[in-house]
């Protein structure tokens, strides 16, 4: 079976976990492939239409929820964006002492769940 696309998504303070979930994208037994696309540049529209392009090639979209995403624009962005181009998004908990007390609007209708390798090999093996 081939690897699934997948992006992720998460503010520039919660690098670290990205980080660790690349990590376990390494594993030889992992379902994904993973698309990195981090703010290299300051915001600008050429950034946004690369963005749009590597997340419209994506099978699904993982999103680190934590308490510094409702303040990651860049992050919201990446949502957004996923909500209008149909791709399947999957928010997991940064950890259990940093959710958030309210998520972000741009999380509605995206289900968020604990990060566990079940949780996530589940979801990205349901993506079509």
């Amino acid at each position: 079976m081939a690897k699934k696309r997948i992006f992720i998504s998460f503010a520039m303070e919660d690098k670290m976990l990205r980080d660790f979930l690349v990590g376990q994208a390494k594993n030889h037994n992992s379902p994904f492939e993973f698309v990195d696309m981090s703010v290299k540049k300051p915001w600008d529209s050429s950034w946004k239409t690369n963005c749009r392009t590597r997340i419209k090639g994506c099978d699904g979209v993982i999103i680190i929820v934590t308490k510094n995403s409702k303040n990651a624009d860049g992050q919201l962005w990446e949502i957004k964006c996923a909500k209008e181009e149909g791709i399947p998004c999957r928010g997991i908990w940064g950890s259990q002492e940093n959710r958030p007390a309210t998520l972000p609007s741009e999380l509605n209708g995206i289900r968020v769940v604990n990060w566990t390798w079940d949780n996530i090999a589940n979801w990205i093996n349901s993506l079509k």
